[in-house]
């Protein structure tokens, strides 16, 4: 129910009002003052606030300024007789969200209420919207506990800011997207259009169509003029993922646009001036692509302003088991499923952990939406991970990386002092449990520490 504070220092007023507006389904306060009201304002919550003009100590106008300091988005009507309409103006001028004089009929102030109100929710709706946008691209987001992660965290805290181009290698499935809108929507054009585009997904004559617009007529089909990427992302920032896979004509054309901040459209003569970021990405090594003389060495140096390379997620283990509670969290939601699942088992996190993960954070997280999915009980068991995942774990011990001419009890005791420290790192370097993990007692992973040097 939505609640309507009175504020009018007539004594009856604000009853008569109320009552009007209990009819009509609205809760109400009152308040003789324009104090009283902000006191109310501080212990409430207020969906619209009706006030008179004239009042003595606090006027209307002091009280809208006061309530639009504290919440500049909440509408404020303004109650006034035929001789205050120059204060209502200026009322209007000062944020009211309209003023309507007395005396007034019934149904004009509950139409006035209804529409404010109605305002006021699709204002919240959409704070909130982009609020919860902002914060899932926020750089608490970008997961990972590791070294790695957290150095890429820095750059990009240091990066976003700027308006430098940003250049983002890593193998697919990495999170490349999730870390180029992590930078936009914490830099200063985070409230202008990001605009992404696929380079792989066209072929080379429609992807210059697609970024740089065509004028009717330009070629068989251009039935109207099109807008293209460069100009939608105007103001804002434009993304282009795999890059490496942009023709070399087209990327003669990119470093001119990034040269001259200038594009014209296919079939067109018009210059048009455009404003932008441009952040790239790529599942390829540009530098050995450039050596190979499949990507144009000057759009190299243009595009790598500031690079960051995302490590495959089997170099960085440790932080497989914070992305498998996120996803979890993530497919356990009512929106998602019905499931019971709210963990997942020691042994299951070291198997997931064990994993090559080929195809990365995405592969992993495709494995905990099944395993949820599927999983009858509250908490994932091995039996519960996909086949290949299981039969896949042997392939991270790299048995073939072992130096020749090394000796079994050498290989074992390597073996033996990695899976130790694995076990203490998915644990938090909790001993009961990491010698839980390990299937033996807390005194033996002790010995097995100072062994290895580990207990420091």
């Amino acid at each position: 129910m939505d609640t309507v504070l009175i504020v009018d220092d007539e004594k009856n007023y604000p009853t008569i009002i109320g009552e009007l507006l209990e009819e009509e389904g609205y809760a109400s306060l009152t308040a003789s003052s324009g104090m009283e009201a902000l006191d109310i304002l501080n212990s409430e919550t207020v969906d619209l606030i009706l006030t008179d003009v004239n009042m003595p100590g606090m006027t209307g106008i002091h009280l809208l300024e006061k309530i639009k300091e504290i919440n500049p988005d909440i509408p404020v009507i303004i109650m006034t007789a035929y001789g205050s309409v120059e204060k209502a103006v200026d009322a209007m001028h000062k944020g009211a969200y309209t003023f309507i004089l007395k005396p007034f009929e019934n149904q004009a102030l509950t139409a006035h209420i209804a529409k404010a109100i109605s305002v006021y929710r699709i204002v919240q709706e959409n704070t909130a919207l982009k609020s919860a946008f902002q914060s899932r691209y926020s750089f608490d987001n970008i997961i990972g506990k590791s070294k790695s992660m957290q150095e890429i965290y820095e750059l990009i805290k240091k990066v976003a800011p700027s308006n430098a181009n940003f250049l983002i290698e890593g193998e697919s499935g990495t999170g490349k997207e999730l870390v180029a809108k992590a930078i936009h929507y914490n830099s200063l054009r985070k409230n202008e259009p990001l605009i992404a585009v696929n380079c792989s997904s066209f072929a080379e004559t429609l992807l210059e169509s697609e970024l740089f617009g065509h004028e009717k007529g330009a070629f068989t089909g251009a039935v109207t003029l099109k807008k293209g990427r460069f100009e939608m992302s105007n103001s804002g920032t434009i993304f282009l993922d795999e890059i490496g896979e942009l023709p070399i004509s087209l990327q003669v054309k990119l470093l001119r646009v990034l040269q001259e901040k200038t594009i014209e459209r296919v079939g067109g003569t018009q210059t048009i001036p455009v404003d932008f970021r441009l952040i790239a990405a790529t599942n390829k090594c540009l530098e050995e692509e450039v050596k190979k003389g499949t990507f144009r060495e000057d759009l190299y140096y243009r595009l790598n302003v500031v690079k960051t390379v995302i490590p495959p997620l089997r170099e960085r283990p440790e932080d497989i088991p914070l992305l498998v509670k996120h996803f979890i969290n993530k497919y356990t939601k009512k929106e998602y499923t019905t499931s019971k699942v709210r963990d997942i088992s020691p042994d299951a996190v070291r198997i997931l952990m064990d994993n090559p993960w080929k195809g990365n954070v995405r592969e992993l997280e495709n494995t905990i939406e099944r395993s949820v999915i599927l999983c009858n009980t509250d908490t994932i068991r091995v039996a519960d991970l996909p086949l290949q995942t299981r039969k896949s774990t042997h392939a991270n011990l790299d048995l073939d990386g072992i130096p020749e001419g090394a000796g079994l009890a050498e290989t074992l005791m390597a073996v033996e002092k990695r899976m130790i420290i694995r076990a203490m790192k998915l644990s938090d370097n909790v001993q009961t449990k990491a010698a839980q993990m390990l299937g033996i007692g807390k005194s033996g992973l002790n010995q097995k520490l100072k062994k290895f040097n580990l207990d420091k």
